[in-house]
């Protein structure tokens, strides 16, 4: 039973990754950059948790609501002061302004709350799901947060396909120039894609610190990086590959903590990236994009 418990909890890690991996595969794929930000947004949706189930008494649900809605806010706000003025600029300028946003968030998070460890109160009020005689517990966390990134796949999925919006964001991916000269606002469905990403952020950072329940201004950084990793793991700009690469990079964490080592189960998710990409250099579902000439 202590490999289902294990594949289980896999699992359920893997689901946080893939949530956030979606934020960065979104993004990667409409606007062809990369926001290495996105990892601080999920640690500020969990400091908004944070302060107002602490300070005011709100309703759990509520209270990811308004997270979900600042982190939306805090994105568009990012794309247009930091990442809109530099639509044409070389990748470098992009990745460089990312990693400057990255930093300032931390540190703004370091001004108002300090380094001390923040203890985080599960908002997840299911019960645990006791199987096979009581030998294997499904924690109300894991349940939640695996019927969480389900359903957020399939919403998104639907969007994508069913919706004008989501037809504008396959448009602007495709072409802008072109998108642009169809009348698609490719500035506006770029902020969409980002308010999306970072809405999907701050459900990721309370389903992350109420299955590990500490908070600091460094909780993002690490799952950030490994959702990126998740993301070019199932192939990046592919919605579908950002859900099995997250749950397949859980998976083998967990194992790896379990049956190798603790200590080197960050590199083995590394050393197993970069083997899929030695063999398939666009990931699981990736595909190769023609360069216009």
């Amino acid at each position: 039973m202590s490999f289902i418990s294990y594949l289980v909890n896999g699992i359920s890690l893997g689901s946080v990754y893939a949530i956030i991996a979606l934020g960065y595969t979104m993004v990667y794929g409409i606007a062809k950059m990369l926001n290495f930000a996105h990892g601080d947004v999920i640690m500020i949706g969990a400091y908004v948790v944070f302060v107002l189930a602490s300070g005011t008494g709100l309703a759990p649900v509520l209270c990811v609501i308004l997270a979900m809605a600042f982190c939306t806010v805090l994105g568009i706000t990012i794309e247009g002061i930091a990442y809109r003025p530099l639509r044409s600029a070389s990748p470098l300028a992009v990745l460089i302004t990312a990693i400057g946003v990255s930093y300032f968030l931390q540190n703004v998070a370091l001004l108002i709350f300090g380094a001390n460890t923040k203890s985080f109160t599960s908002v997840v009020g299911t019960e645990p799901i006791k199987l096979a005689g009581g030998e294997l517990t499904i924690s109300g966390e894991t349940i939640v947060t695996i019927a969480a990134c389900i359903v957020i796949m399939v919403c998104l999925t639907l969007f994508i396909k069913k919706t004008r919006a989501g037809q504008a964001m396959l448009a602007v991916s495709e072409d802008k120039g072109a998108a642009q000269l169809m009348g698609i606002n490719v500035n506006a469905t770029i902020a969409l894609t980002f308010a999306i990403g970072s809405a999907l952020a701050a459900i990721a950072g309370v389903l992350l610190c109420s299955t590990y329940p500490s908070l600091t201004p460094y909780t993002g950084a690490m799952p950030g990086i490994k959702a990126f990793v998740a993301a070019v793991f199932g192939g990046i700009g592919s919605i579908p590959g950002a859900m099995i690469g997250g749950i397949l990079l859980g998976i083998i964490e967990i194992l790896g903590k379990a049956y190798i080592s603790s200590q080197l189960a960050d590199a083995i998710v590394f050393a197993v990236l970069i083997i899929v990409l030695l063999v398939k250099p666009t990931g699981i579902l990736g595909r190769e994009i023609q360069e216009k000439v």
